[in-house]
């Protein structure tokens, strides 16, 4: 199966898994028309899953390999993976203070970003938007190292993290959806919102997949950068939502039980 996925060019294949991963949300996202109602410490379970996956990816399909791939150099080998996490942060960072936003769970006056009169439902979705961005182009990276024949990124390696990253949309699309229905959007349109918000991760795996084959030389750099990115909006913005009622325990127990996940499917998978 493997060597028949490899005959795919890498781009395409990362086009493939974007468009997987944005499936699974907009699966997840379907539920609404099947569940009105949840508890909300299902919802905090769900965010807490997220971010574990999310860290787990970070470290296991993107770090390692980099700093692996960087010891013969003949440099630093934490030098490529760490500038390229800071410079993923910063720039995270600066999307994060530009564009206007409003985490799930928040009120309206902690809207984020500019100044800007959208309706609430569209600041849900753009931070959403800027959750699912690193998501991709960690998807788009990973295949694209793949495609280079370097021991430490191998397609199944790349395609493991579009499982993981995939499963976790699951719950999310299902989560954001709703959290929408219960902001009184009707039933269809809380599905299409919820889905939208990931149409952006077959865009970024294609560019991620793109960069770094054009570039092999900062293929570290890259899979850092993409860390630095999911990281960033793990602190900023998925651990916050997922405790801001107050269910740390059961959001804790999903960051767990997700970065759990995601590790037992990198080592075994890999």
């Amino acid at each position: 199966m493997i060597n028949i996925i490899q005959n795919f060019h890498p781009v395409f294949l990362a086009f493939l898994a974007g468009i997987f991963t944005w499936l699974m949300t907009a699966i997840g996202a379907g539920f609404v028309f099947l569940i009105r109602k949840f508890h909300q410490k299902t919802f905090d379970s769900m965010l807490g899953f997220a971010a574990g996956v999310m860290i787990a990816a970070s470290f296991w399909s993107l770090l390692n390999p980099a700093i692996e791939m960087s010891k013969s150099l003949g440099f630093f080998a934490w030098f490529p993976a760490g500038t390229g996490f800071l410079f993923g942060t910063i720039v995270l960072r600066i999307v994060d203070k530009l564009l206007p936003h409003l985490h799930l769970c928040f009120l309206d006056s902690e809207k984020e970003g500019l100044k800007s009169s959208l309706s609430r439902t569209m600041l849900l979705i753009l931070a959403i938007t800027i959750h699912n961005i690193p998501e991709g182009l960690a998807v788009g990276v990973a295949i694209g190292a793949s495609s280079f024949g370097i021991p430490e990124a191998t397609i199944a390696g790349a395609l493991t993290l579009a499982l993981g990253i995939g499963i976790q949309n699951l719950p999310e699309g299902f989560a954001v959806s709703v959290s929408l229905r219960r902001d009184g959007v009707p039933g269809f349109k809380s599905f299409w919102y919820g889905q939208l918000s990931a149409v952006v991760e077959p865009v970024f795996a294609v560019i991620g997949a793109f960069g770094v084959m054009w570039a092999r030389s900062l293929l570290p750099y890259a899979m850092g950068f993409a860390a630095g990115a999911m990281i960033f909006v793990v602190v900023e913005e998925v651990i916050p939502e997922s405790q801001k009622n107050g269910n740390t325990d059961i959001s804790t127990a999903g960051v767990i039980a997700g970065f759990l996940v995601m590790m037992i499917l990198d080592v075994a998978f890999s």
